[in-house]
């Protein structure tokens, strides 16, 4: 079991700026708009040889009208409840605030070790105004600057004391799933649905989840790290710099994923948007499984389905060989045949084929069908094996390289991918001279 430090406090008190320089990231947005760190943000610190989780929340408030607002609390609640230890943040600028009174009401309800953090403090007269934070009846408190970073190091020194003797688990490669698609088709109701936990903040308004969230998938012997992303929109549509600090979050989400769960919304059919995102994927040389959301609320006739992916394969030619599953996030539909299909293609990413085999199996479809000559030069063929990479990638060699046309190319493509089963993954042809 990992150890988990949880960091919390009221809105703006600069949770997000430390937790930036724990993780020694910029992996939360930081924003001087209050409610900017919706979910609850998990980063990786290591300090003094020990490795520990840190989640970044949303600033609690108390009885607000606003719908994020009593989401936020939730989350906060959970995360003290899923931590270990708890930092509390307060702001020496304000003093005691109302708010900070109310966490700390909370605080001492729980029986984890907490520790008090003031902020802020960046000279000598605000060492001496921090001592007001004793009236929280919390004792003793540790003064940083999470801007300049004074103080961290203390702290991280008392955080580390406090955590219960866990032994390390081995770290193990797991895959990486990306679940990417416009905002609101659904993407952070498919992650709860699969966590089955409000892991991410789910309403009605698009653009809630702003930051990209990694969370454990360990049951029915699968096990993978779920990412659940902001939603990509248009970069016209991109009026809030926030919004702008996401899409580049979802971006990097799927550049450090395996594969990408690409989520489409039923209603709505395929969009110029999807395949946008569709085309990021391929340019990252990820494994990617098209999700049709919604499935529940489309009117269906006798084959429906087939049409639909129909529809899908011919907006997106010529890659058609990737899974399509027609899914209801929220009634569960079919969410446990998406299971089997993440470990499916994660091992078609990764698949090894023996050279001879390839050679024997390759060889054949080149004799049945040559690459066309080009300005009465021949191409031949002679040898093929697959290169070391992190996804399938074949050396074509033959004598005029330079001559195979894209079409061939394309050709060579698609028997691969029929004759060794990579559907869904990524794959690369390369010819060279012999």
């Amino acid at each position: 079991m990992s150890k988990i430090a949880a960091i919390v406090g009221r809105p703006n008190v600069g949770k997000s700026t430390l937790f930036n320089r724990l993780t020694e990231s910029r992996d939360a947005i930081v924003n001087e708009v209050s409610g900017v760190t919706r979910d609850r943000h998990y980063g990786k610190v290591t300090w003094n040889g020990v490795e520990f989780s840190v989640i970044d929340t949303g600033g609690f408030v108390e009885n607000s009208a606003d719908i994020f607002e009593s989401e936020i609390n939730r989350q906060v609640k959970l995360a003290i409840s899923e931590a270990d230890v708890i930092i509390f943040m307060v702001n020496v600028e304000d003093g005691i605030h109302e708010l900070d009174k109310s966490v700390a009401e909370l605080l001492r309800k729980t029986q984890k070790k907490v520790i008090l953090v003031v902020n802020k403090v960046d000279n000598n007269q605000r060492l001496l105004e921090a001592a007001e934070f004793y009236g929280l009846g919390l004792g003793d408190y540790f003064t940083v600057s999470s801007v300049s970073g004074s103080g961290t190091g203390d702290l991280l020194d008392e955080v580390v004391q406090q955590f219960p003797d866990i032994p390390d688990e081995t770290a193990e490669e797991l895959p990486r799933v990306a679940v990417v698609g416009r905002p609101n088709v659904g993407k952070s109701s498919l992650a709860n649905t699969l966590l089955d936990e409000e892991r991410n903040i789910v309403t009605p308004v698009a653009g809630t989840t702003r930051d990209s969230i990694d969370s454990l998938y360990n049951k029915f012997n699968y096990r993978f790290y779920l990412v659940d992303t902001a939603g990509l929109r248009k970069k016209a549509k991109v009026d809030e710099d926030i919004e702008f600090y996401s899409i580049l979050r979802s971006v990097r989400s799927i550049e450090e994923s395996d594969l990408c769960l690409l989520l489409i919304d039923a209603t709505r059919g395929v969009e110029s948007q999807d395949l946008s995102i569709l085309n990021i994927i391929q340019k990252n040389n990820k494994g990617v499984i098209v999700l049709v959301n919604k499935w529940d609320l489309v009117e269906k006739e006798t084959n429906s389905a087939r049409d639909v992916e129909a529809e899908i394969r011919s907006r997106t030619a010529p890659f058609t060989d990737y899974p399509v599953l027609f899914i209801s996030a929220i009634t569960r539909q079919r969410v446990h045949k998406l299971l089997e299909l993440i470990m499916e293609v994660y091992e078609n990413r990764r698949r090894k084929i023996p050279t001879s085999k390839l050679n024997e199996v390759m060889l054949e479809h080149i004799a049945k069908t040559p690459p066309p000559s080009l300005k009465g030069k021949h191409i031949k063929i002679k040898y093929v094996t697959q290169l070391p990479a992190a996804y399938p990638t074949f050396a074509f060699f033959c004598n005029f390289p330079q001559y195979v046309k894209e079409s061939y190319r394309r050709y060579i493509e698609n028997r691969l991918r029929e004759s060794f089963n990579l559907t869904g993954a990524p794959v690369k042809v390369y010819f060279r001279k012999k």
